[in-house]
């Protein structure tokens, strides 16, 4: 056991440590067996000497990259060790345990379609799930996309969904444009809701880590090192999607969920999602997971009403 002090010179030690002491305590997550004390511009470890040389090595690189930039964040600690953990330990086979909800729960692949949706996530950078309600496609999406988040290997996630009416018009509802656009996105906030604490998630879209928007307001981005789905894209035409899958920014990954059966566009002839998938389908890379009635995951009584419907429907 070592003991070694850091002295922070010309240089404010908030600006080092983040408001709150959130980018020194990000450094020190990477050292779970080193005793950090910061007090004043001086920061006391304890602990043997690899993590001692490794960390102090880390600060200074911290106090460098602050000479270019404005201001640090703990996406700058990442930064420093990129490359060093190899994604291929973060990866999940058959039914391993994706992230545990807030209640301790796992949530992990219930079925073999998801087993099989799990597997591509890791396998192709872009992927198509597409089958009927209560599949868990986006559910599956979104605790892939966290699970991602707390391992460090993207920076952000990105949700989106296409703001279509399904009976209601946006004009009429209350508020302003977030009110009315949040009912539309509020899937994904029940899902979120399960899986990161509440003050966590608050936290995350305050800062942007977590991005929840309508897909109309992805229009000119470049997404790099994120995690981004698409919700509902049923009710995107073949421009929107396109759109969309050209927004992918280096080490990101695309999930692109829908369910063909359920286009509350006008003209239902304008889903490009069914379109899309066709014309990537020999593209390296990309993958489409098709569910069926038998993978819905809800109540029993969802799998007869859907069967019921697309029977009545051919009639």
């Amino acid at each position: 056991m070592s003991r070694n002090t850091i002295k922070l010179e010309a240089i404010d030690p908030i600006e080092i440590y983040g408001a709150g002491n959130r980018i020194l305590e990000a450094l020190c997550s990477y050292y779970p067996d080193l005793r950090v004390a910061a007090r004043g511009n001086e920061i006391i470890l304890d602990g043997n000497d690899s993590d001692i040389e490794d960390f102090s090595t880390k600060i200074r690189k911290l106090i460098q990259r602050r000479t270019f930039k404005t201001n640090l964040s703990p996406y700058d600690v990442e930064d420093l060790f990129d490359g060093e953990a190899s994604p291929d330990r973060f990866k999940l086979t058959g039914d391993a345990v994706i992230v545990h909800g807030n209640d301790g729960k796992p949530i992990k692949a219930r079925n073999k379609t998801q087993q099989e949706m799990v597997k591509s996530y890791f396998e192709n950078d872009l992927i198509f799930a597409v089958g009927p309600a209560g599949t868990g496609k986006t559910y599956i999406a979104i605790a892939l996309a966290v699970r991602a988040l707390k391992n460090r290997e993207i920076k952000r996630i990105i949700l989106t969904r296409p703001a279509v009416e399904a009976g209601e018009r946006l004009g009429f509802l209350p508020g302003d444009l977030k009110d009315k656009l949040d009912p539309y996105l509020q899937p994904l906030y029940d899902a979120l809701g399960d899986m990161i604490p509440p003050k966590r998630l608050q936290e995350f879209m305050a800062d942007g880590t977590i991005q929840i928007a309508p897909l109309a307001y992805m229009r000119g981005r470049t997404l790099d090192r994120a995690c981004v789905i698409l919700d509902e894209a049923q009710n995107t035409n073949l421009g929107q999607l396109k759109m969309f899958l050209t927004r992918m920014g280096c080490d990101a990954k695309f999930i692109v969920t829908g369910d063909a059966s359920q286009i509350d566009l006008p003209n239902k002839k304008d889903s490009g999602l069914l379109r899309g998938i066709e014309l990537t389908k020999d593209i390296k890379g990309i993958n489409t997971i098709f569910f069926r009635n038998e993978d819905i995951v809800r109540h029993p009584l969802v799998t007869k009403i859907v069967k019921a419907f697309e029977k009545g429907e051919t009639l």
